[in-house]
């Protein structure tokens, strides 16, 4: 074998990244249970409060040491390999920022009727569509008056930006740039906000083609608090920061309290001293996870710009520091952002705050500036005038415009415009700040933190300001894009949402893990009961692969969700494929008398073809699946992706190397692929499949008409991911008749369109509904589910409780819920469409470049069109049984995967068809088909048996969520594999007139 060693050093290489990255997630895991121990009372309830408050305790400490280097849980955290939502627990939250309300603020609030009737039209066209709201207003608004946009749009306020002569078009520019940028300040403000959810691991994501944001927070107990942290208004303020000279004495008695506190913080039990706080960014013991560099900004008068050292003087002096927790620095405090948590249990210290000025409060800095000596990370806690009232004296509502722009050295800064309210005060602010000595500074603060602190030159006395300093354009146009924050309205609504309770996350992990275990114990035994020593060494590849997953997921800090677990199940049953390939090309040549060193050697080579064709095909799939998916789609591509890779390697290189180790004293090497059960099983088949395609033919098109006649008659069982709507999981203490409830909770939704069902046991119901369904309010969120609430209390005579361990015979609880708007239900249906036929598209491409005939392509194309169809008619089949399964998200992940999984099947198929015809025109070519399907069954079978095996499994164990998924998948493998012997191959054989002359 060549390059054995790159191998042997890769896998080696591979192994030790995997081992580094899964051990942050077993630290993390053992501190997580030390909460959960110290927060258990002795009933054994755990409280979530003293949990996380624990956690945030130690959330800037070091908790791992590896070999001499110290890892916080912050950086334990952000390495470890993370569950998703599903299989913890958590929020999902997708956030759209109203172009509406940005469209009639850019108008100044418009009454022109014309206007307001082209957006009320556009908000109806928006429900047929999937284009984007500012082309649908224009052309809502041309088809209602030929007035020139620019008289809506041509106001003070929009002054040098648009102008009476602007065509519609240029109009429309200004009006997309701008919500373009509220979705990129919405982006950052949001971002700043999650950052107290740090131990939560919150993801936060810009859908750039959608004008959405996706955000995820694990282990969120709070949906309330959630929505009002995400759709509050955001708060920009203007304050005077504190003279230090004024503070002197107050801090540095602070200073040596805190010296003190630092010397006797280990022996105190931070995981009681820590409170929660309730408010958004009002916790200075909080731990802040920003990761951008610290710049110096000054405001310019007339490019005059002025810039202080006094930060990076405060560095230094910290470098040099032995015990002091803090420094005093000219424009306040700088601290290890390690001693966050102790210092803001003593700043909100009764004496503490009796020490400092009655007018004056501290804000934390929005990031940290790293000791470039010392590699500490550093946060600055400013002291700001709070007036009269305790109310910042100029807010962001004064901001007309603000733009990432350049200074007189082409440095990038920010100019910002103030109306004439603003211009006022702005001026009389910036008078007193520069008149002071030295010079004083203003703080920009959004929701209570402070983005920057620029030192005033000068009286600003038109309004027209820049920021200027050691920026990024990055960070100017963050800036920007903030200053703006209070310039236009831009709130956010929750078009779709799924919350998952820690109990229903832990059901889910169990089933997920049992799936898994029982897959891989399943074939790991049947292995080696059929390919003895082979199989030894097919198993060894396949726990490295499912290993190499797992730590390739860890590095990639991708998420692992209940589909992912679905896919790594999946993975268990295909990574095999490659192996009994190679397996039984083996075993073809020792039959034919080969010795078994020269037949080891041509199994791999003849296979290889077979084995890279089959995985691409697949691998197409999933890397469309990520692209156009969303959701737990995204996890379970994600994993699939990374299966797909690390079991070719497994399985063609890893498994080499050890069977040449294994062989190391040539043919007399005690190896054997066979056992007596399967020494020459189907080994000479000579089955007349091509005479019997016509038969084949008339049962499939029997089978799709009629469940395709049921699926029409009785529709399919569309999710709320396709449908839109609400649905939740209700937990009882006892069994519930679902039917029975459907017709009472119908009632109490007016007839809104009610479904409910058992999820899982008899005691659990899962409650569908689309009363509200175009309501997209928290209003409505609540109404209804205020209203299911009532309509099971009344029905059933329960209570409920919202917490689940006090689910008992009186009492029951709402475990999990989902919502999806209208709009996000139509793209989804979009997306799921688009991915099919990507899919089919990139497979027609690949095959007729490998195989170089369009009838291939066309054979391949109409069995993958004929597995889908199959899979649907046994959806309606099952459905006229009394046996529905939703249609969602993750069942456009099993029909693509099948699409993978049947040309996996098909691809085999064609190959050794290419191969025999490549041997010459000596026998028929019907004969050459039905050889080369013949040649290739006993592949066929083992693949398909060791599959379906798992996926069985998967379908028993996995739960009610992956029932749909996995029920998909058994009727996919069957008929892929049905399909690549009985419709693909014969197509190609009907559509080639060459071959039967």
């Amino acid at each position: 074998m060549r390059n054995k060693g790159a191998v042997i050093v890769l896998t080696v290489v591979v192994t030790l990244l995997c081992i580094y990255y899964l051990s942050f997630t077993f630290v993390s895991r053992g501190i997580q249970q030390d909460a959960i121990d110290l927060a258990t009372d002795e009933s054994g309830v755990v409280d979530l409060s003293k949990k996380q408050a624990y956690l945030d305790s130690v959330y800037n400490l070091p908790v791992y040491n590896l070999f001499g280097f110290e890892f916080t849980y912050k950086e334990v955290k952000d390495t470890e390999l993370n569950l998703g939502l599903d299989l913890q627990g958590g929020m999902h939250v997708t956030l759209e920022v109203s172009p509406i309300d940005i469209i009639k603020g850019l108008s100044g609030n418009s009454n022109d009727q014309a206007f307001l009737s082209a957006i009320d039209k556009a908000k109806e066209m928006q429900k047929q569509s999937t284009g984007q709201f500012a082309d649908l207003f224009l052309e809502a608004y041309n088809e209602t008056t030929d007035k020139p946009l620019a008289t809506i749009f041509a106001t003070a306020a929009n002054r040098g930006r648009i102008s009476r002569g602007d065509s519609d078009e240029a109009v429309m520019d200004v009006v997309k740039k701008e919500i373009d940028d509220a979705i990129d300040r919405s982006f950052i403000i949001l971002r700043t906000r999650l950052d107290e959810f740090g131990t939560s691991q919150p993801v936060i994501q810009k859908l750039e083609d959608q004008g959405r944001i996706q955000i995820e927070i694990p282990g969120a107990d709070n949906p309330e608090r959630v929505r009002k942290l995400l759709q509050g208004v955001a708060k920009l303020e203007f304050w005077e920061v504190a003279e230090p000279a004024a503070l002197n004495n107050s801090l540095m008695a602070i200073n040596s309290m805190l010296v003190n506190e630092q010397k006797a913080k280990s022996t105190l039990d931070q995981g009681e001293e820590v409170k929660e706080e309730e408010e958004a960014g009002q916790d200075l013991g909080s731990a802040l996870s920003a990761d951008e560099d610290s710049s110096d900004d000054e405001v310019s008068l007339d490019s005059a710009l002025g810039k202080s050292d006094s930060t990076n003087n405060t560095v230094d002096s910290l470098a040099n520091r032995q015990s002091p927790l803090l420094e005093l620095s000219v424009g306040g405090l700088m601290y290890d952002v390690r001693d966050t948590a102790v210092i803001g249990q003593i700043l909100r210290r009764a004496d503490v705050r009796a020490m400092m000025p009655r007018a004056v409060k501290p804000l934390w800095a929005v990031k940290p500036v790293t000791d470039e000596q010392s590699g500490r990370d550093l946060l600055q806690l400013y002291f700001v005038q709070t007036g009269r009232g305790g109310n910042a004296r100029l807010t962001g509502e004064v901001i007309t415009d603000a733009r990432q722009d350049l200074d007189q050295y082409s440095r990038p800064a920010v100019s910002m415009q103030m109306n004439a309210l603003g211009t006022r005060v702005w001026s009389k602010m910036t008078s007193e700040a520069s008149s002071k000595n030295p010079r004083g500074r203003i703080a920009i603060v959004l929701d209570n933190v402070v983005y920057s602190a620029p030192y005033v030159n000068g009286e600003i006395p038109n309004g027209n300001s820049q920021i200027s300093g050691d920026f990024t354009i990055e960070e100017a146009k963050d800036l920007a894009n903030i200053l703006k924050a209070g310039s236009l309205p831009a709130p956010t609504r929750i078009v779709e949402e799924a919350i998952v309770g820690p109990t229903l996350g832990k059901v889910a992990r169990n089933q997920g893990i049992l799936s898994m275990v029982a897959g891989l114990a399943i074939v790991v035994i049947f292995m080696v009961g059929y390919y003895a020593k082979g199989g030894i060494v097919a198993n060894i590849a396949l726990v490295f692969n499912i290993f190499f997953i797992l730590g390739i997921l860890a590095q990639l800090k991708s998420a692992l969700t209940l589909p992912g677990i679905a896919g790594i199940v999946l993975t268990i049953g295909m990574s095999i494929d490659a192996n009994v390939l190679i397996f039984e090309r083996i075993r073809e040549e020792l039959r034919n008398g080969v010795k078994l060193k020269a037949a080891i050697t041509a199994g791999y080579q003849k296979a290889f073809s077979s084995i890279v064709d089959a995985n691409v095909t697949t691998l197409l799939t999933a890397v469309i699946l990520f692209a156009l998916g969303q959701g737990p789609i995204k996890g379970f591509a994600i994993t699939l992706m990374i299966g797909i890779i690390c079991s070719f390697f497994t399985a063609v290189y890893i498994t080499r190397v050890i069977v040449e180790w294994w062989t190391k004293k040539g043919d007399e090497s005690k190896i054997s692929f066979e056992t007596p059960f399967s020494k020459n099983l189907m080994s000479n088949m000579n089955i007349d499949f091509m005479g019997k395609r016509r038969m084949a033919y008339m049962i499939s098109a029997v089978v799709i008409v009629i469940g395709m006649a049921l699926v029409f008659i009785q529709g399919l069982n569309l999710g709320v991911d396709f449908k839109g709507g609400r649905s939740y999981i209700v937990n009882f203490g006892d069994p519930v008749v679902a039917t029975d409830m459907k017709v009472a909770l119908s009632k109490s939704f007016e007839d809104g369109g009610t479904e409910v069902k058992n999820f899982g046991s008899n005691s659990i119901v899962k409650v569908t509904t689309s009363y509200l369904i175009d309501d997209e309010s928290d209003e409505a969120d609540e109404k209804v589910q205020s209203v299911l609430i009532s309509g099971i209390e009344e029905y059933t005579g329960q209570k409920y409780v919202g917490d689940d361990s006090q689910v008992d015979a009186d009492h029951f609880t709402i475990s999990g819920s989902s919502k999806v708007g209208a709009t996000i239900a139509d793209d989804i249906k979009s997306s799921s469409f688009e991915a099919g036929l990507f899919a089919i598209i990139a497979i027609f491409v690949y095959i007729l470049i490998r195989f170089r005939r369009w009838q291939f392509s066309t054979g391949a194309i109409i069995a993958l069109v004929h597995d889908s169809l199959f899979v649907f008619a046994a959806f309606g089949i099952a459905g006229a049984l009394g046996v529905k399964f939703e249609i969602d998200q993750v069942f456009v992940a099993a029909l693509l995967t099948i699409i993978g999984y049947s040309i996996n099947d098909t691809v085999v198929v064609f190959d050794r068809i290419r191969e025999y015809l490549g041997l010459g025109a000596g026998r028929d070519r019907l004969t050459v088909f039905n050889s080369a399907i013949n040649s290739t069954m006993n592949r066929t079978v083992m693949t398909s048996f060791t599959t379906l095996i798992v996926v069985l499994i998967l379908f028993i164990f996995g739960g009610e969520v992956l029932r749909g998924f996995s029920f998909s998948l058994l009727v996919g493998i069957v008929v892929g594999t049905y399909s690549s012997i009985f419709i693909a191959s014969p197509v190609v054989a009907d559509l080639d007139k060459k071959l039967t002359e």
